[in-house]
């Protein structure tokens, strides 16, 4: 039946115990939380159906069997010229990421806004950093005097830190760095050589740890994978193509599949989420508006309890555009401060190197994770004149012969594929940025998508604090590169616009007052308590750590609680 407005409802099959908005990683984990506690859920997701196997079309492919080899063609760059420009993204990916025409926003400063829309989401093509955040992180806001203080701190999240890596599977060492605290690590990728030199220079010269990264990737078998039908990691470097082993961790391939298992799971793609339903009598949130994708057809789905996982700036989209006689502005909104205080990562800073020397070494497979030198700036005192500091990803390779002595062609040529080349060695940053009232999306009051939606408007830009950042990196790598011994070094800002990161953070922070914050400490919206949002969107700042896996613990903690609460008779 339809009511008067025109929208199809049918309280019998759209009402489920839970709705989970998004299924990338911080859905696929509320859906795997969810279920598992007995909940009847429904995930709703924008984009088209992906299941593991069965939709990863290049899993398998080497790069001479696609048609341009793996090249994106001039023609696709043009027709995508922002998301073209994705990490990642090349001739055997691009199915997991949109097309620029389809999904249009408003640029009042260059954002490149990345979006993967499907089952999965960008889980299926994210770059499985799991660092740990550090109680210093937690603090920085409060000890420095930027954003707001958080909520909680490293004991409250660290069990669940742990319960979200014991069931992903993360590669890592143990190395008591307070600044990045140790995990459930199954065993690390093995340095190489020139990684073994530099990481024993800079702790001679500096005292900064050189690390292997902290990654999503299964390197020893355990029988939670296999419970998961996933293997160990074979090394292949296909990962965002979808992995067939489940190798690395998506929430295709682990998450989903798991609650689905239970019998509680409902999957409805092509479900763009147009927001919440607020019922001003029973002061709660009881459903939320869907338009279908395919048929434009309006819907509504009911439930106790919603998770908002859309992404953070869709999720700010969604909530903003929950407008009620109760909240006018947005669902929760009474401060006026969603969608402020929108961050991201830094990325700007990257350099090369050589290595002379080490041509008797060699190592024996692709390595699919990087190498970390943890934040050394500003973690007990502001020491520079930014706040804030960085992380390092790095890595050491070897060319081939032939790109110092070969002219790309005959027989000399295929020769020297077969013969090592030099030593090399890169660094990027990924930087702490600070939230400020400024650096804000919202709604467009004239433009509209293609369901009838408010087009998202970006207003987000580098400051002073980032430039100074970016020029300390330059600086501090180049000294540690030439403390190694390394020739030729090569610097570089690329003054990419924000957003690129694709680490967007902030617009639904969370905190202690709910006169400067929309969640609480358990992520809950402050004036509507049945509504959570645990992706992005709801990071008080950013810390210098990549944040998925926070928001892994992040969400298993707030289903914990709030299932609590429901059991309770509380919400």
């Amino acid at each position: 039946m339809s009511d008067s407005t025109g929208i199809k409802n049918n309280n019998n099959s759209n009402t489920f115990d839970a709705i989970v908005i998004g299924s990338g990683i911080s859905g696929g984990w509320a859906a795997k939380e969810l279920c598992e506690k007995g909940l009847k859920t429904i995930v709703l997701e924008r984009g088209r159906n992906v299941e593991h196997l069965k939709d990863y079309p290049t899993m398998n492919l080497n790069r001479w069997e696609l048609p341009h080899r793996g090249q994106i063609t001039e023609a696709q760059k043009r027709q995508n010229p922002l998301i073209s420009k994705a990490a990642g993204y090349d001739e055997a990916t691009k199915h997991f990421f949109i097309q620029d025409k389809d999904h249009p926003y408003i640029q009042e400063k260059p954002f490149d806004w990345i979006r993967g829309y499907q089952v999965g989401g960008k889980s299926l093509t994210w770059g499985r950093s799991c660092q740990r955040w550090s109680d210093w992180d937690f603090s920085a806001p409060q000890r420095y005097g930027y954003a707001v203080d958080w909520p909680i701190r490293y004991n409250d999240i660290a069990p669940w830190y742990s319960h979200a890596e014991n069931f992903i599977g993360v590669c890592g060492s143990v190395e008591n760095i307070e600044s990045m605290p140790d995990g459930e690590f199954l065993p690390p990728m093995e340095f190489n050589a020139v990684e073994k030199h530099f990481k024993k220079t800079i702790w001679e010269k500096y005292q900064r740890y050189y690390i292997p990264g902290r990654w999503a990737h299964i390197t020893e078998e355990k029988d939670i994978y296999r419970q998961q039908g996933r293997t160990q990691c074979q090394n292949r470097d296909r990962c965002m193509r979808g992995c067939p082993f489940g190798g690395y961790f998506s929430s295709v391939s682990s998450t989903l599949p798991w609650a689905k298992r239970t019998g509680n799971l409902t999957i409805r793609p092509f479900s763009v989420v147009h927001s919440v339903i607020y019922d001003e009598q029973q002061q709660k949130a009881i459903g939320v508006r869907v338009i279908d994708a395919q048929t434009k057809e309006a819907m509504e789905f009911y439930a106790k309890i919603i998770f908002v996982n859309a992404s953070a700036l869709n999720s700010n989209l969604i909530l903003l555009n929950s407008t009620s006689k109760r909240f006018p502005n947005g669902l929760g909104n009474d401060n006026g401060l969603m969608g402020k205080y929108i961050c991201f990562h830094n990325y700007r800073g990257s350099m090369n190197a050589e290595f002379p020397g080490m041509e008797d070494q060699y190592y024996k497979v692709r390595r699919i994770t990087e190498c970390v030198i943890p934040n050394y700036r500003n973690l007990k005192k502001l020491e520079t004149d930014f706040k804030g500091g960085y992380v390092i990803f790095s890595g050491g390779y070897r060319k081939t012969k032939y790109y110092e002595e070969s002219e790309g062609i005959g027989a000399a040529y295929k020769q020297s594929l077969e013969e090592p080349g030099g030593w090399g060695m890169y660094m990027y940053m990924q930087g702490e940025t600070i939230p400020k009232e400024s650096n804000h999306v919202r709604l467009s009051n004239k433009e509209k998508d293609a369901y009838g939606m408010p087009l998202l408007i970006t207003s987000v830009g580098y400051d002073d604090n980032d430039d100074k950042m970016v020029a300390d990196f330059l600086e501090q790598g180049k000294q540690m590169f030439e403390a190694a011994g390394a020739i030729n070094i090569q610097t570089n800002d690329s003054k990419q616009p924000p957003g690129l990161d694709i680490h967007e953070m902030g617009g639904i922070r969370m905190g202690r007052d709910p006169k400067t914050s929309l969640l609480n400490e358990w992520n809950q919206l402050h004036q509507c308590k049945n509504v959570l949002v645990t992706d992005g969107a709801c990071m008080t700042s950013t810390g210098n750590q990549s944040p998925s896996i926070l928001y892994m613990a992040l969400t298993a903690r707030a289903v914990d609680h709030v299932v609590n609460e429901l059991k309770k008779g509380t919400l």
